[in-house]
């Protein structure tokens, strides 16, 4: 009996803090619109330098919330991140900010099931992606491959790879070995562009 009471505290505790988090969150997406730092990579540039030896840590956060939120534009961080830290820090900053959103995304997802999948995922994308579920074993590939592919809606797969049987450990293991290679052409891709614009004003 102790035993179950226990269970129980502990589950509330966690459906607190979840509770908390989203709420701070939603604060932070309001103020974020409010203020315009997600209307253009160079705002949202402008709004992380202003955090000075902070802002690799706000960086990593705001990158992660862009994964959770799923209609955030994680590509305005990917951007800023490779203009702020340059192509290798960028890289990594973007790489460590999205895997761990990815991650929170997933855990959300089985904890909390569809109910709260269909709240934060438009009823177009998931009638859309939920049709991946049914494919059984199938759906682990075909989720591996999109994390892989640079365009893939990666943030909305990771809500509905948590309604699948598939485990946590083998999560990670796709989003580690899957993101680096996306985000990877997204910083050569951002840093060859920035290098030839800057060539054609010095001309």
């Amino acid at each position: 009996m102790e035993e179950k009471k226990t269970r129980k505290v502990k589950l509330t505790w966690m459906n607190i803090c979840t509770m908390l988090g989203v709420l701070l969150i939603s604060i932070f997406v309001i103020y974020g619109y409010k203020t315009g730092i997600f209307s253009t990579s160079q705002a949202f540039l402008t709004y992380v330098e202003g955090f000075g030896i902070w802002s690799v840590i706000i960086f990593i956060v705001i990158q992660a919330i862009s994964v959770i939120v799923s209609f955030l534009p994680t590509t305005i961080g990917c951007i800023a991140g490779v203009l702020i830290f340059g192509p290798w820090l960028g890289f990594l900053y973007n790489y460590i900010g999205i895997c761990l959103g990815s991650i929170i995304a997933f855990m959300l997802s089985k904890r909390y099931g569809s109910p709260l999948v269909q709240k934060i995922i438009s009823k177009k994308y998931y009638d859309k992606y939920i049709g991946w579920v049914e494919s059984g074993k199938k759906f682990d590939k075909m989720f591996a491959f999109a994390i892989f592919f640079p365009l893939a809606p990666d943030d909305l797969l990771c809500y509905i790879a948590g309604l699948t049987p598939m485990d946590l450990r083998k999560f990670v293991s796709i989003i580690i070995l899957g993101k680096p290679v996306s985000l990877a052409a997204y910083s050569l891709g951002i840093t060859t562009i920035t290098h030839y614009i800057f060539s054609l004003v010095r001309k």
